[in-house]
């Protein structure tokens, strides 16, 4: 009988062992972020800090966290809308608050992305992420532009490693 009982519980333990799954724990399962480089107008190869840059998703009253607000910045991450088929940013150049009425000073500049988005399954525990495709860019265009030219460099947003979008000022 013990003999059984002995059996029977070395079954139940290879039965559970059997059925154990890896943990539902996501590594690499990130929604790539926009990568805006910012490059000198008269040199185009070479990369030009903006003074004390501020960007603002249209409607939002925060930057992005994804990088230090009103801070001297070559390049820049941002992240698109996936619900969405275009996200619009405001870019501020020399950006501050006037201390008198509390307003935003600086140039700026206001871009619109447009884009596809294709979800990816990555895995159980990371789920969907979203790539982005046919990346194309508008702006509003003002007198006081700092910003001369744009150009996509990468019309595929699937990693944050390489920068999309070129920014020339």
């Amino acid at each position: 009988m013990r003999l059984l009982i002995r059996i029977f519980l070395f079954l139940c333990l290879v039965c559970l062992l059997a059925n154990c799954e890896k943990d539902d724990i996501c590594v690499a399962g990130n929604t790539p972020l926009l990568v805006v480089g910012f490059y000198d107008f008269e040199d185009t190869t070479s990369l030009k800090d903006v003074s004390s840059l501020r960007v603002r998703a249209l409607g939002f009253d925060t930057s992005p966290a994804t990088f230090t607000d009103r801070s001297d910045q070559d390049s820049i991450g941002i992240p698109l809308q996936v619900n969405m088929a275009s996200t619009s940013f405001i870019f501020i150049s020399n950006s501050a608050t006037d201390e008198d009425s509390g307003t935003e000073t600086g140039v700026i500049d206001t871009l619109t992305f447009n884009y596809n988005v294709e979800e990816d399954f990555v895995s159980r525990g990371c789920g969907f992420v979203g790539n982005y495709t046919d990346l194309d860019t508008t702006r509003n265009v003002y007198s006081t532009d700092w910003i001369k030219r744009i150009t996509i460099a990468e019309s595929n947003v699937n990693s944050s490693t390489q920068v999309h979008v070129k920014i020339f000022h």
